[in-house]
């Protein structure tokens, strides 16, 4: 089952969270903070006032707490408007 966006909205997969720091400590699952950076999934058409800057397989940063949370076929997805995206990472 695949999953379409309407208008400026853009379903993500949020990548793993990191299990050790950039010097080697190991994170506890308390010291992992939620990760931020999405991978598009699916984009909208858009709306007439908001232009969608992304396409599918973009690596995004979105907002902390934004979107809704969707599971489907056993894997999580949350959709965002297009607002809340806040960067593409190259």
């Amino acid at each position: 089952m695949a999953i379409k966006p309407l208008q400026d909205r853009v379903v993500v997969n949020m990548t793993e969270a990191e299990e050790t720091t950039k010097s080697g400590i190991i994170l506890t699952g308390s010291a992992k903070e939620k990760p931020e950076v999405a991978e598009v999934i699916a984009v909208g058409p858009g709306k007439k006032d908001v232009t969608m800057g992304v396409n599918k397989g973009d690596k995004v940063l979105i907002s902390k707490y934004s979107g809704t949370n969707v599971k489907l076929d056993g894997e999580e997805f949350i959709i965002v408007k297009m607002d809340d995206i806040l960067a593409v990472v190259d």
